[in-house]
């Protein structure tokens, strides 16, 4: 029980400290630059040089039909974080408003912007929550299509959002910066979220399975499955070696393994999304 409570308290403080640089990306960089990033932020940006209403509050209004979809989707203590996270980035996006641009350079503000908005959504995401708005909505699409990247549906979803801030501004330049916002927020969600788990898969064909094998255990520390395979012209029975690796040290199994059979047969490949001991835990990253 003390432990839970512990980590509950964790939770709500990084869900504070991240609502803050979520808030910070939108009203220090993109908000008084015209950038609209997507989502229910970028629609409260747009709105807010239509409606006299502050950025922040019109952020907290979008959200409440959305939270309402969130209580039936995910229950009551999911939403209790979320909308813990959606008053606190309403509050400080309204508290930060009135400092104004820390930058009035429309690409600067578009990279800084993006980038805290990612560190900001990653971190309520680690929390056990979400800022709202469209990460209610992907957080569902995760769960029935789970091959698709996070970062990659708020793309999807946020294109939409800069395509009609560019009509309402009436300024291509502006929509394309914003649309950089998007793209930096996007691929460093993903670096956030997935980044630390990219790696190499390699199948190693050889003469010499068990010594290569061996040797990549002993000398690489590396994970092996021997699968069963048959020449195509031989027609003989032999072993290949399955390896997935993480990606700084696949340059040492392709030494390791022409150390031992100089004629060995690679195939070398990427591997984003790796889930079991060692690298990602499937249940989750499913929540």
């Amino acid at each position: 029980m003390m432990k839970k409570r512990l980590r509950t308290a964790r939770d709500l403080v990084l869900i504070a400290a991240a609502s803050l640089i979520y808030a910070a990306g939108i009203s220090l960089f993109l908000d008084p630059n015209n950038l609209a990033p997507g989502g229910m932020t970028g629609i409260a940006v747009i709105l807010n040089r239509i409606l006299p209403v502050e950025t922040g509050t019109l952020y907290l209004l979008l959200n409440i039909p959305v939270i309402l979809l969130g209580i039936w989707k995910f229950g009551g203590h999911f939403i209790v974080r979320t909308a813990y996270a959606i008053v606190l980035t309403s509050f400080c996006t309204n508290l930060l408003s009135g400092h104004g641009a820390l930058t009035t350079d429309p690409l600067l503000a578009a990279l800084a912007g993006g980038v805290l908005i990612a560190l900001g959504i990653g971190l309520i995401f680690r929390a056990g929550a979400t800022t709202g708005g469209m990460d209610i909505i992907v957080k569902i699409l995760r769960q029935k299509y789970r091959h698709l990247k996070t970062g990659y549906l708020f793309q999807c979803i946020d294109m939409a959002v800069v395509a009609v801030s560019g009509l309402v501004f009436r300024d291509l330049n502006i929509a394309l910066y914003a649309l950089i916002a998007v793209l930096i927020t996007g691929r460093t969600l993903d670096y956030i979220l997935y980044g630390g788990d990219e790696a190499r898969m390699i199948y190693i064909v050889t003469s010499r399975p068990k010594e290569v094998g061996k040797k990549l255990m002993e000398e690489v520390q590396a994970g092996i499955t021997y699968l069963k395979g048959r020449g195509g012209w031989t027609g003989e029975d032999k072993d290949v070696i399955l390896c997935v690796i993480r990606k700084q040290l696949a340059p040492r199994v392709e030494e390791t393994v022409k150390s031992e059979d100089a004629s060995a047969f690679l195939i070398v490949t990427s591997a984003n999304e790796i889930y079991g001991e060692g690298y990602k835990d499937f249940f989750e990253e499913s929540m």
